[in-house]
């Protein structure tokens, strides 16, 4: 049996950035997924990811997205990969929102945070947002924040790249090989897949949406998992105004609704249109079970109600849709901490609906973990101990 100094169960988002970081650092990692990642089965999919830097959720993800955008830029020089994309961001809410992004003040917590840290952005209202994205149909009682470095990442090549860059250096990746469980013995972690058993001194478990059948029920609990779908439409409007040097990626906090909705311009021209999206988290599933088609009635409602009264550009034809999957801690915070009940597994979900953005950074904070015992950014507050204390949302 070979023995490696880690292994990641989960190849995704951030297990993918932890194998890579890992291996760079000269570790023995073993990667193992129950698919052959990237793929369109749990959350890292889909084109496109937004990325910003001033952090509405909180002033501990600054560190982590910033450095994300350093190791970004370091991978594409190393790959050749296009990952990330300058667009521009702008977030528009107002003081009659019925919606809230992730937690509460999203908006006014992003404009602090970017004052904090010195990131670059402005606040527009109405009449500034009219003049310069008319493609929404904003409200006079609405404000805008635009921050320029604002933009989107490539989830399924970020993934590939990092995977890529992990074998380089090394790494022994297992791709559709299911982990049935795992044991922890005399300061050793055997992993058990459904064609054999592997050991190391160390476990990260980024396991997205099956993280729970990894888990007691007491901590289960603590992850829902909700089905998200993205659409994309048609451009009913001259194609340029929806261009990637045109318009921003954006996130609308909606008044007459109880829905955040969020976008991107059309990164593969007219005929692929604009993605557009909202996120519910009142209805659960599983893996198992997530509904993965997405219906014509699906679509023309989100049209009629999410779409056409605030994008009116976008036509009523869904170019296409897909489903995806997002894991959500209680309070919209990620839970990155050790395994409950061993001594030697880390538990990483860096989740909640605004994961992807950090994870570049996570994964170099795991790879610390796992082999120095501390990361350099601080991440304690990330720790499962904060739900026992009641501050739960």
């Amino acid at each position: 049996m070979a023995r490696y100094d880690v292994i990641v169960l989960g190849l995704g988002a951030t297990g993918s950035a932890a194998v890579f970081q890992l291996a760079r650092r000269g570790a023995a990692v073993l990667g193992i997924d129950q698919f052959s990642p990237p793929h369109a089965l749990g959350s890292s999919h889909g084109d496109t990811r937004i990325t910003r830097k001033a952090i509405g959720e909180g002033d501990a993800y600054v560190p982590l997205v910033l450095r994300s955008y350093e190791l970004w830029r370091e991978i594409e020089a190393r790959t050749g990969a296009d990952l990330l994309t300058i667009t521009g961001g702008l977030w528009i809410s107002s003081p009659a929102r019925r919606a809230e992004t992730h937690v509460p003040n999203f908006f006014d917590n992003t404009r602090a945070a970017a004052r904090r840290f010195g990131i670059a952005h402005e606040t527009l209202d109405a009449a500034g947002m009219r003049a310069r994205f008319p493609q929404f149909n904003v409200r006079d009682n609405e404000l805008g924040y635009f921050e320029p470095d604002a933009g989107f990442l490539r989830p399924e090549a970020c993934v590939a790249a990092q995977l890529a860059l992990a074998e380089e250096h090394g790494a022994t990746l297992l791709r559709d090989e299911r982990v049935v469980g795992f044991t922890e013995a005399n300061a050793t972690v055997r992993v058990t897949t459904e064609s054999g058993e592997h050991e190391a001194r160390r476990l990260i478990v980024c396991a997205g949406s099956w993280v729970r059948d990894f888990l007691e029920p007491r901590h289960a609990g603590l992850f829902a998992v909700t089905r998200q779908v993205h659409y994309w439409f048609d451009l009913d409007a001259p194609p340029e105004r929806f261009a990637p040097g045109t318009l921003p990626v954006w996130i609308w906090e909606l008044q007459d609704r109880r829905n955040v909705i969020y976008g991107f311009p059309a990164i593969d021209g007219p005929a692929g249109g604009a993605k557009i999206a909202t996120e519910q988290y009142a209805i659960g599933t599983t893996p198992a079970s997530v509904e993965r088609e997405v219906s014509q009635d699906e679509r023309a409602e989100m049209h009629e109600k999410l779409v056409a009264p605030y994008l009116p550009g976008l036509g009523p034809r869904c170019v296409k849709a897909l489903a995806c999957m997002y894991t959500a801690t209680p309070d919209f915070h990620f839970a990155i901490d050790r395994f409950p009940g061993y001594r030697n597994v880390i538990l990483a979900s860096p989740c909640s609906g605004h994961g992807f953005k950090h994870s570049a950074a996570v994964g170099e904070a795991l790879a610390q973990l796992a082999l120095e015992g501390r990361s350099a950014i601080d991440i304690g507050m990330f720790g499962l101990a904060r739900f026992d204390r009641g501050t739960e949302r």
